[in-house]
């Protein structure tokens, strides 16, 4: 790879202990589920590693793996070092990711009272029968779901932790202090794996002591209650740690790379409860003693579960937010310092280099988004990199799918999971149409171009993006952007012709003789009839808001609908406006992602917005809305208000297609035109709609 000096901090190598990084890019750790019940590495997690190692970094971390079968495992498909043949298994992908020049380290893990009780005594049962019985897993997972249901009523084992307490606010399991004799045996298996990740040949280990799990469980006093060794004072609320430290030297020698990974502020001050748990004063002063206990570099975090928006940033949070933290333990210690920070340009990258805040950059979700991210940077095509827009997607489909037997996903990169796809480039300039430039539109332009068709995308509007060039509109969210430039950009750059302003017929398509139609037409906001007073002028929906179709000031407004859309319409709308929003459904924003309700909701509580749930909508009038109570009594309520935006979902428009499906050979419909849903879902039936064509 030719480097580009304009990011010279960025790739001058540098080591960690005895290992040479060839630069400061670190993929940094993140469990996706793509390995199986006994921990050792499936083709897709080779090839997911494999791609981020080709496209450059320095460093690859390994997602959290397991020291523990029995209680520590945080999901049937991911890494383990419990047994010999995990390291065994575990060599190939090393050779695999050396073959770059970037190094792997293997991050040690367990997850304590952040655990799943459903998971608790299951995996080694699960590993035996998998051998046993082809079809286990099958099985398994169409029980699992129904499995919610023990964990909501509790009716599972429960999970470790430090010492009783409050159950974790992410799990919900209900948990039992450890006695002394289990914590002296988990110390041996974190030593017992360290050596294994010795001997599969890979570089290094990371410990887990960030995000709430048990090692960082230990170090806190909000969750480690303990009055003996192990508890009470920082000396003994670090021992565990240090003791694990301890046996990783003594059985795999000082010149054998170490690092931890330690939150230095839990963050409970930014959800309104300052002195619980630690902040940063006392990280940093754990981060001096782990120098002093030898290990190779600290890589700095901050939160846990509990406060989990500080440390997994929805898209509102402003890149770099969290700096100062590494920077402060930087000023610390001697060691270097890797920190993620919230990193979404190569720009920002430098600067917090070359400023000392941190040695390493750490890239998380970014390598996710594009494992090509170092490469492309270092040959000087920052414009070519696809950006994270810090959209949760990841870790949300992670969690969903971990229920089914499926792994994470991304918005802006459908090849997640799917690295060994391939792209024929058998095209031969033959011209394929696409109808509608949002991500789905634009991803199969692209991919299109990649594969050699000449891709022609109508798009009635002036500009790209579909619903995104809403969902950037309300505040804080101008990451979502970010999508559809970089779609965009990448549209063109593999042969697209994108025609704005110019909306499709059945007759200008023609007139192309394409080989193919792919409709991505999108969806429209819903307006229903059903309800009395709907047809009112002053009931707008959000897309008019969003689109400033409509410009709403000094009223009171009526928000119908908690899901996302109608949150941040809310909070857009309260700028100028009076709000409150009104929801059926027995909790705000059901069915949503959670992190995006509790980064959400703060606001609008600080802007005087009021939430009514169990509430229908069954009447609008000129200067009030008619709600029913969904409780029992059913009781009736007429609230004043001046204006009633409508944020009830979206209806898919396939006008256009059912005109065209018979008059062309192959025609397919994608995105919300097919089905309304996610950014992924559209930019993954891009994908397999190209591939099918």
């Amino acid at each position: 790879m030719v480097i580009k000096m304009k990011y010279e901090k960025l790739f001058t190598p540098m080591n960690i202990g005895s290992a040479e990084i060839k630069n400061r890019i670190v993929m940094a750790p993140m469990l996706m589920g793509f390995g199986r019940f006994d921990g050792t590495v499936t083709p897709e997690m080779s090839d997911y590693y494999e791609e981020r190692a080709k496209g450059g970094a320095g460093l690859i971390i390994t997602e959290i793996t397991r020291v523990n079968d029995a209680n520590g495992a945080a999901a049937f498909a991911q890494l383990s070092m419990s047994h010999d043949y995990n390291a065994e298994s575990f060599s190939a992908l090393v050779d695999k990711v050396h073959k770059y020049g970037t190094k792997i380290f293997v991050q040690l893990h367990h997850p304590g009272r952040q655990n799943l009780g459903l998971l608790v005594g299951t995996v080694p049962m699960s590993i035996a029968l998998d051998k046993a019985l082809p079809f286990y897993s099958d099985l398994l997972y169409k029980i699992v779901p129904a499995g919610k249901l023990l964990l909501e009523k509790h009716l599972v084992p429960r999970v470790l932790a430090p010492s009783k307490c409050e159950n974790s606010y992410f799990s919900d399991g209900k948990n039992r202090g450890m006695s002394v004799k289990e914590i002296k045996k988990l110390e041996q298996q974190f030593v017992e794996a360290a050596v294994r990740v010795k001997k599969s040949g890979a570089d290094g280990v990371e410990l887990h002591a960030s995000h709430g799990y048990l090692i960082q469980q230990f170090l806190s006093p909000n969750t480690n209650k303990r009055t003996d060794e192990y508890g009470g004072c920082l000396e003994n609320r670090m021992r565990f740690l240090l003791n694990i430290i301890s046996g990783i030297r003594q059985r795999c020698g000082s010149d054998f790379p170490l690092i931890v990974r330690l939150t230095v502020d839990e963050c409970y001050s930014f959800i309104g409860k300052p002195g619980k748990g630690y902040a940063l004063p006392e990280g940093v002063e754990m981060a001096k003693r782990l120098e002093q206990a030898g290990i190779d570099a600290v890589d700095v975090s901050s939160a846990a579960y509990d406060t989990f928006n500080y440390w997994l940033e929805p898209t509102s949070f402003e890149c770099g937010w969290r700096a100062y933290m590494a920077a402060a333990v930087k000023a610390a210690v001697k060691i270097p310092v890797l920190a993620a920070n919230l990193i979404r340009s190569p720009e920002q990258a430098e600067k917090q280099l070359e400023d000392g805040v941190q040695d390493f950059v750490s890239l998380g979700r970014p390598t996710i988004a594009d494992p090509h991210w170092a490469e492309k940077v270092g040959q000087g095509n920052t414009e070519d990199v696809k950006r994270c827009i810090c959209c949760l997607y990841c870790i949300e489909s992670m969690q969903s799918n971990a229920y089914t037997g499926g792994h994470g996903g991304c918005s802006v990169n459908p090849f997640v999971g799917r690295e060994n796809t391939w792209l024929p480039e058998d095209g031969d300039g033959r011209c394929v149409v696409v109808v509608g430039a949002g991500p789905g539109g634009l991803m199969a332009a692209e991919l299109l171009g990649r594969r050699g068709f000449k891709p022609v995308v109508f798009e009635k509007n002036a500009f790209p993006g579909g619903q995104l060039a809403l969902a950037d509109k309300p505040p804080h969210k101008e990451k979502i952007a970010w999508c559809v430039e970089d779609l965009e950009h990448s549209a063109l750059k593999y042969g697209a012709q994108l025609l704005y302003n110019t909306e499709a017929t059945k007759e200008k398509i023609s007139e192309l003789k394409p080989w193919a139609v792919i409709f991505a037409t999108g969806a429209n906001a819903v307006k229903p009839r059903s309800v009395k007073g709907s047809e009112l002028p002053n009931v707008y929906t959000t897309t008019q808001i969003l689109n400033s179709e409509v410009k709403l000031k000094g009223l009171e407004v009526a928000v119908i609908g908690s899901g996302m859309t109608g949150l941040e319409t809310a909070e857009l709308l309260c700028e100028d406006n009076k709000v409150f929003i009104v929801e059926m459904a027995d909790t705000v924003a059901p069915g949503t992602w959670m992190q995006h309700v509790d980064d959400a909701k703060p606001r609008l509580k600080s802007a005087g917005v009021k939430i009514f749930i169990k509430q229908k909508l069954t009447e609008i009038t000129p200067d009030s809305v008619i709600l029913e109570s969904t409780a029992k009594e059913h009781k009736t309520a007429e609230k004043h208000c001046d204006a009633v935006v409508l944020s009830l979902g979206s209806k898919s428009e396939r006008t256009l297609y059912e005109e065209c499906k018979d008059e062309f050979e192959r025609t397919f419909l994608i995105g919300d035109a097919d089905r309304v849903g996610r950014i992924a879902d559209a930019t993954g039936a891009a994908l397999d709609t190209v591939l099918k064509i």
